[in-house]
């Protein structure tokens, strides 16, 4: 069977749901080492001895419905319309309120009303907010999206990026912001992982979903330079880049 050409592989890139987390898809076309700690593990333990939750910037709600046992109270919030849907019809059956929330607004929950706040690759870390909806003796845990994450992928198409952008998303920035808002960094640990791109398919759909990597991400705008890509990929394999993530779990002082 003849191997696809770059305009088949380009098409497919295009053609495939960006909806959701879920990224079975990539499976023989794409790998990603995962951190040592477990992050969905870590969460459905805590989950299962909480008692009322919430699971901010949700996406499609599939890391959260990983978890065997979920909280009698468990909430989840989602800002892009197409997740909010998928979330729904995937929680929903679960006893999961899906709450349509933008990003940057206020979290539209009370003061207190969570023991557990969990939060995987948030755009943004709302501190403030995360603080003001934990009880006394709550805990927030979260995997974020870390240093120099995938820069080879970005550098390859925008070319070398601003020195800021290497300052950004510093896992102790991360922690004197915890503490600011009031609450006790009881873990903080960073890794860097490999990722392998076996095809330009894989690349096509990665940065159509992960839409931070290249901000305006089209093939029409970057044809030439994933043409390029395809070139190198069947000459002298997959396309590595390396992805950083750090855990960091914070807690609210049981006397506030």
């Amino acid at each position: 069977m003849d191997a696809p050409t770059f305009e088949e592989l380009i098409a497919e890139g295009e053609a495939v749901p960006v909806e959701g987390w879920d990224f079975s898809w990539f499976e023989g076309r794409a790998t990603e080492a995962r951190p040592s700690w477990g992050y969905a593990r870590g969460m459905a333990r805590r989950l299962a001895r909480a008692e009322a939750a919430l699971d901010i910037q949700t996406g499609g709600g599939e890391v959260l419905h990983s978890a065997p046992a979920l909280p009698l109270l468990t909430v989840a919030t989602e800002g892009w319309p197409p997740n909010v849907a998928r979330a729904t019809a995937l929680l929903g059956p679960r006893g999961v309120a899906v709450v349509a929330s933008p990003e940057d607004a206020p979290l539209p929950f009370a003061d207190g009303a969570f023991d557990l706040v969990t939060s995987r690759h948030p755009v943004r870390t709302h501190w403030a907010e995360i603080a003001r909806v934990l009880r006394p003796g709550g805990t927030y845990y979260s995997q974020q999206v870390g240093q120099e994450s995938v820069f080879e992928l970005a550098e390859y198409f925008l070319g070398p990026l601003p020195e800021e952008a290497y300052r950004a998303r510093d896992p102790e920035e991360a922690r004197a912001a915890a503490r600011a808002a009031g609450l006790d960094v009881v873990d903080l640990r960073a890794e860097r992982l490999r990722m392998e791109f076996h095809d330009v398919a894989a690349v096509v759909h990665f940065l159509r979903k992960v839409i931070w990597i290249v901000p305006g991400f089209t093939t029409a705008d970057h044809l030439p330079r994933l043409r390029a890509l395809h070139e190198r990929i069947s000459a002298r394999g997959p396309f590595v880049a390396h992805s950083s993530r750090f855990l960091i779990e914070a807690r609210k002082p049981a006397h506030a």
